[in-house]
């Protein structure tokens, strides 16, 4: 249906009267400064800044970051409800920056359904074609063709009133997808939902996805949400991109800091007390009384960039870490999950994560990991990550 392109978009939020004032008295040559981490200018408050990315047809793409991050504020100018500080928004090959939202070919799908009251569900997906005076029939034929893919029909005669949650965002997506839009913008969609309905329209949106042809962009803070429904994801922070690419992608090759512990659950573990060195010509993280040679993928890839021996921070995922002879602990707090127990170790001075099977394992030997439990740990040299202590960005980025 289209593609998207922006080039350097830019929100700038102008100050009001006050804050005017105040920005006049700062002295000429003064650095910009930083307030809630976002960066204050002349101009105002930078919301988003240098945000360039292209989406291809039918793409779904996905907007994630912690609240304030400007992701609902990028989603927002595309759809032509913030105007565009600077840069250039195209839909197909057409410039749109100062195209009226209702010309953009667009639908938007909010949080909070924004559906009307005293209309029937019939009625509301029924509205944007009736202002557009399509003819009767065509719009009774795409209203229930709509109803059918959404699983809904059986409440077209209803009130919003008279629904559940997970129904009005039904009704919300219905609304929106019988305009056939070019592009579907979703802002958090799911987050007014309990985890098991959340859970349930995930799979709902997977399944629409496939069914209509349309460029999908979905803004949302919770990560899971954009690893299972994301062709690519877009990770931000503080109005930057931190990095784009495939969910596999981002889980296993993080750009940043930031990337690996705001992607996966639990959060990544950090050891700010490693070293990188080399041991007989090659690369080895030391942690501890641990010395870990690295995967041949990984030497290959710190060669290339020329790193030298150095202090870093290493990463290491919970699911990655191992029981084995190693580094030594203490379990402080075991959480059964099922399939799998959640470790809290206190080792090295600081809390340790793991998330062990046990599947292979004796009822005894899941007893043993009770809390106060002694255990040792290590992890192979593939699951590594090495960060600059200087940068915060990956040593194979």
């Amino acid at each position: 249906m289209a593609t998207l392109t922006l080039k350097n978009i830019k929100k700038i939020y102008p100050f009001n009267g006050d804050d005017a004032k105040k920005s006049k008295k700062k002295k000429k040559g003064d650095e910009p400064e930083k307030k809630s981490n976002l960066q204050i200018t002349d101009q105002g408050v930078v919301a988003v800044q240098q945000f360039s990315l292209d989406i291809a047809d039918k793409e779904f793409i996905v907007l994630v970051g912690p609240s304030g991050c400007g992701k609902s504020t990028t989603l927002r100018m595309i759809a032509g409800l913030e105007e565009i500080s600077e840069g250039e928004l195209y839909i197909g090959d057409r410039l749109v920056n100062d195209v009226a939202p209702k010309d953009r070919d667009i639908a938007m799908v909010f949080q909070n359904y924004a559906l009307y009251p005293h209309m029937t569900v019939y009625e509301n997906m029924a509205f944007a074609l009736k202002l557009r005076h399509t003819p009767k029939d065509e719009i009774d034929k795409k209203v229930k063709e709509a109803a059918e893919i959404l699983d809904i029909t059986q409440y077209l005669g209803r009130k919003p009133k008279a629904l559940s949650g997970g129904q009005r965002q039904r009704v919300a997506i219905g609304r929106a997808i019988v305009r056939a839009p070019q592009v579907m913008l979703m802002d958090e969609p799911l987050s007014n939902l309990d985890a098991k309905l959340r859970n349930q329209m995930r799979a709902e949106i997977i399944k629409l996805r496939e069914r209509i042809n349309t460029t999908f962009i979905y803004v949302t803070h919770d990560q899971t949400e954009a690893m299972t429904l994301g062709d690519r994801i877009v990770i931000m922070k503080d109005g930057f991109i931190q990095q784009i690419g495939t969910p596999q992608d981002v889980f296993n090759h993080p750009y940043n800091l930031f990337v690996a512990t705001f992607i996966g659950t639990p959060q990544m573990n950090m050891f700010d007390n490693a070293k990188l060195v080399k041991v007989d010509g090659k690369y080895a993280v030391k942690l501890d009384n641990l010395t870990v040679t690295l995967s041949d993928e990984k030497q290959a890839k710190l060669a290339a960039n020329n790193v030298a021996e150095q202090d870093v921070v290493l990463g290491v995922r919970p699911e990655h870490i191992e029981l084995g002879e190693g580094i030594s602990g203490k379990v402080d707090v075991s959480e059964m999950m099922g399939s799998s127990v959640h470790l809290h170790v206190s080792s090295m001075g600081r809390d340790v994560v793991m998330v062990v099977s046990t599947m292979n394992m004796t009822g005894a030997e899941v007893a043993a990991l009770s809390n106060g439990s002694p255990v040792s740990f290590n992890f192979p040299g593939h699951v590594c990550h090495l960060f600059s202590k200087e940068t915060g960005v990956n040593l194979e980025a």
